[in-house]
């Protein structure tokens, strides 16, 4: 990795941060995006090739089961939409 990459990322997801918070929040992007919303991207473009429609979303709704659980930062974590868009009879049990 070349520090003009570097420099690049860092202006991308760091650069403008105004505090501690915004450092935090820029990092946790800057993780995020290679591990989760690229390769989500790709798998969309691969189904979208393949002639079959394609949604794609990003859920931001904090659940109240969140609180006292998770940092008050975290908006959603993964999987927390499945209560939403199917129902809290799919989490029944030992979940």
């Amino acid at each position: 990795v070349t520090s003009e990459v570097v420099d690049q990322v860092y202006n991308e997801y760091i650069g403008n941060a105004e505090d501690r918070a915004q450092v935090r929040d820029g990092l946790l992007d800057a993780i995020g995006d290679p591990l989760f919303v690229l390769s989500a991207i790709e798998v969309a473009r691969y189904h979208r090739d393949a002639g079959n429609p394609v949604y794609f979303y990003e859920f931001q709704h904090r659940p109240s089961s969140a609180t006292g659980v998770v940092p008050e930062f975290v908006k959603a974590d993964h999987t927390d939409e499945i209560a939403f868009v199917f129902g809290k009879p799919f989490l029944a049990g030992d979940v």
